[in-house]
């Protein structure tokens, strides 16, 4: 039977690291794993990490797995036909709550011949956690934004804790977690590192069989997904001899970074890619006030080289702002090495729309 496991966190926790780094452990072990990732949008950076660590690769655009949940079992059931794999790894939209009533549930229930649905973990960004608590404690209230946040891990059947590598300690947050959400496993790990990867592989071996009925406020949802700007946007880029495509996606994260911090604006995520041929270099930022992370960085070229550069970015802007900052920092990075980027096709920021599930079925129903 096939194994089912959706995983589930904020904007910028590292779920595309973390079902990478799962699949390629997976795939030395001699299974065959597909990864389906989802967006709002289309040009999906995630796509383009996720795909080289599995036997194959699926993407549910245009909407999250709920309101898209019929697409999600067509890419399913096209990536099983040609990977034939033994393990799926849906990765949800990071916005993206009440997954065990409107897509964990409804593949047990209506699925659950096909597939054995592993428990729905939820991947915690140690940091951005800490920095959401403090927020809350400064202003005394909870912003939608935070809402959503608590809700993904109050639905959590696992709480994944990653960047584990970069803790002084684990034990304080490991006790705050166990106290605000008693019952949880919670596992610490690092997806880049593989540390902790073996204890997180043991709580997908076991069954789904939550019965939380998430309370979600959906006008609350819906106002933390309207507060993002999404922007996924696809350029030529044509890069000079010796030139490293790790830099320019570091000089236009960079940019946008110091938009962000002027405009007071929150980044949930923004990513860089460039691909020439089998070269890859990907960046990523999930602060205003931090430096971009490099994932992956290609050798610097020794000609001329044409190359396709994307851009997933999601701002707590407005789209004509992100539009504006996004060209702004290309044009800027652009003229510091004398590179060229052009849009391949027209494309605009945009906030997603209300969230309307397919199903929505109640603990009782599982």
């Amino acid at each position: 039977m096939l194994t089912f496991a959706a995983v589930t966190g904020f904007l910028g926790a590292g779920k595309t690291t973390t079902l990478a780094a799962l699949a390629r452990r997976w795939e030395d072990q001699g299974r065959r794993v597909a990864i389906i990732t989802n967006d709002q949008g289309t040009d999906l950076v995630d796509t383009q990490v996720a795909g080289p660590a599995a036997t194959g690769i699926g993407e549910v655009t245009g909407g999250c797995f709920c309101c898209r949940f019929d697409d999600l079992l067509d890419v399913m059931n096209a990536v099983v036909e040609q990977a034939k794999p033994d393990t799926v790894l849906a990765e949800a939209v990071g916005s993206c709550t009440d997954l065990q009533a409107t897509v964990v549930r409804p593949m047990k229930q209506l699925h659950g011949d096909r597939f054995r649905v592993a428990p729905l973990v939820t991947v915690l960004d140690p940091f951005r956690y800490a920095e959401i608590r403090r927020s809350v404690a400064l202003s005394d209230s909870e912003s939608d934004l935070a809402y959503l946040f608590r809700q993904q891990l109050v639905e959590a059947d696992v709480i994944a804790v990653n960047k584990s590598d970069l803790l002084e300690s684990k034990e304080e947050l490991r006790n705050e977690l166990t106290k605000l959400y008693p019952g949880k496993p919670i596992v610490f790990y690092s997806a880049r590192t593989g540390e902790g990867l073996d204890e997180l592989i043991n709580q997908l071996a076991g069954t789904s069989d939550s019965a939380i009925d998430l309370d979600v406020d959906y006008d609350r949802y819906a106002n933390a997904e309207a507060q993002l700007a999404w922007l996924n946007q696809s350029f030529q880029l044509r890069m000079p001899a010796g030139f490293g495509s790790a830099d320019w996606a570091d000089a236009v994260l960079r940019d946008l970074s110091g938009r962000a911090e002027k405009g007071g604006w929150t980044i949930g995520h923004v990513k860089v890619s460039v691909t020439a041929g089998d070269a890859f270099s990907k960046l990523s930022l999930i602060s205003a006030d931090d430096k971009p992370e490099v994932d992956a960085r290609a050798a610097r070229t020794h000609s001329e080289v044409a190359a396709t550069a994307l851009v997933n970015a999601r701002v707590a802007c407005e789209p004509a702002e992100l539009d504006a900052a996004v060209a702004a920092a290309v044009a800027s990075a652009d003229a510091t090495f004398s590179t060229s980027a052009n849009l391949i096709r027209e494309s605009y920021a945009f906030k997603p729309g209300y969230p309307r599930p397919i199903h929505r079925m109640p603990a009782t129903a599982g």
